[in-house]
């Protein structure tokens, strides 16, 4: 007979205990922690007895020898494939987690069509919604008459019978959290159960070829719930994400063993689904022509596409003891620190002021490169002195004062004389410029061209 363990896991991030308590000591979460059962090897098993069991030789090769590119099929949706790095790979596995009601049955579900347009056998399997509200909504995107296979179904010894006898190029699980394991005494949604899950999944997408695609939800704080061992098992891990009350989407890649991390695609949500946004620039910037002091534009990289966004600042008199720090879109401690250089450095006095930053369209800046911008902004709106309009900054501030180089300034600058900018102001590049680049080496430089651009 198997035994069985009793084990008290938390379902917000996977830790082990062994015994109850009211708060997970890893995450912090109060009342996450659950009873839940697992059974043990049968006897004779390699957990049970490692000496009756002799493994086979695994045969070791070098690191020299032909290597075949991966193969790609695509989808018709240009946004998610250059998120994906350019098209689905047989027998990968990925991970698409969001906010409810960001989109991602409705993105799904048009990636289904568009392969099923191309040929492809493709099965979309809902344990959310029944197969009627599904039609529904094929029929509001237009694509009610592409050959997708549907069904409704949380039992996964039935979904992988099926998924064996049908053999599809392409499945589409909505959602891992609704799957259950008749294996498994645990209740569907519970860590052991969204682990195994994924697990028999992943097992099955890479001994058959077919593409994995899982739907996670997320937690309060936007992780995907579960395991965090489900993201290292799945090839791929993309992010959903919206601003609230803003129409556009972006599709971010955080983990790709087949194309480059950090991509995005970007889309925009209308009545008749989700509309693919071919240039974002054009997008988050502003369309006004009359300068505004305290609007700087940022030339980003979001994975390998060359990004425009505006950055805004407002920086106003403070009648508190404290003045206030306010940032969206960007990281609070790297605006103290620019503070804190362009007060030290270049003898600017941000103290006596509120300080207001702001990212415009709602997307979200990481990269360091958006120091210079963010410091031009801030300038600007406190000598009130507009900066040109035809002008893009970018470039990295060190604690010394320095402007840093940045990588990748070539297509940065690439992407500005595209949509028609004329001037730059960044670190040196070294390389030939399609645009006009004044050189920043100091902040001091910075400070001469924000008093007089």
């Amino acid at each position: 007979m198997a035994k069985n363990t009793d084990t008290y896991v938390c379902q917000s991030c996977g830790a082990i205990y062994g015994k109850w308590a009211g708060r997970c000591e890893a995450c912090g979460e109060w009342n996450s922690i659950e009873l839940e059962t697992s059974e043990a090897g049968p006897p004779g098993s390699l957990s049970q007895n490692p000496a009756q069991s002799k493994g086979k030789k695994v045969e070791f090769t070098s690191l020299s020898g032909t290597i075949e590119e991966a193969p790609r099929l695509p989808t018709g949706n240009a946004e998610f494939d250059r998120a994906c790095g350019g098209g689905l790979v047989p027998g990968s596995a990925l991970l698409i987690g969001g906010d409810p009601g960001v989109g991602k049955s409705t993105l799904l579900l048009q990636v289904a069509s568009g392969l099923a347009k191309r040929g492809a056998n493709v099965a979309y399997i809902s344990g959310e919604e029944a197969t009627a509200q599904i039609r529904l909504r094929a029929k509001r995107l237009g694509v009610e008459n592409e050959p997708v296979n549907l069904a409704s179904a949380t039992s996964l010894r039935d979904i992988l019978a099926t998924l064996k006898a049908e053999q599809p190029d392409a499945v589409i699980i909505d959602s891992i959290q609704t799957l259950w394991s008749d294996a498994l005494p645990a209740a569907p949604g519970t860590v052991t159960q969204v682990r195994s899950c994924a697990q028999e999944l992943v097992r099955f997408a890479k001994s058959t070829g077919t593409i994995v695609l899982l739907v996670g939800h997320v937690t309060k704080d936007g992780q995907i719930a579960g395991p965090r061992v489900v993201e290292h098992m799945v090839d791929g891990v993309l992010y959903f994400e919206s601003e609230q009350g803003r129409d556009f989407r972006i599709l971010r890649a955080v983990k790709n063993r087949f194309g480059a991390a950090h991509e995005i695609g970007v889309f925009e949500m209308s009545t008749d689904g989700l509309r693919e946004v071919a240039n974002p620039s054009e997008l988050f910037l502003s369309s006004g022509n009359t300068p505004v002091s305290g609007a700087a534009v940022f030339a980003g990289i979001e994975g390998t596409r060359p990004v425009l966004v505006e950055i805004q600042a407002l920086v106003s008199p403070s009648s508190l003891a404290t003045p206030r720090r306010s940032v969206v879109g960007w990281d609070s401690a790297r605006l103290s620190m620019i503070l804190a250089v362009l007060d030290t450095r270049a003898g600017l006095d941000f103290g006596r002021n509120d300080v207001f930053l702001n990212v415009a369209g709602g997307l979200r800046i990481a990269e360091p490169a958006a120091d210079l911008a963010a410091a031009a902004a801030l300038c600007s709106s406190l000598f009130d002195s507009p900066l040109p309009r035809d002008c893009v900054v970018f470039g990295e501030i060190a604690l010394s004062g320095a402007v840093r180089p940045v990588n990748q300034s070539d297509a940065r600058l690439k992407e500005a004389k595209k949509l028609g900018f004329a001037g730059a102001l960044g670190p040196a590049s070294g390389v030939a410029n399609p645009i006009k680049l004044k050189e920043a080496a100091t902040l001091a430089d910075l400070v001469a061209w924000a008093r007089n651009p």
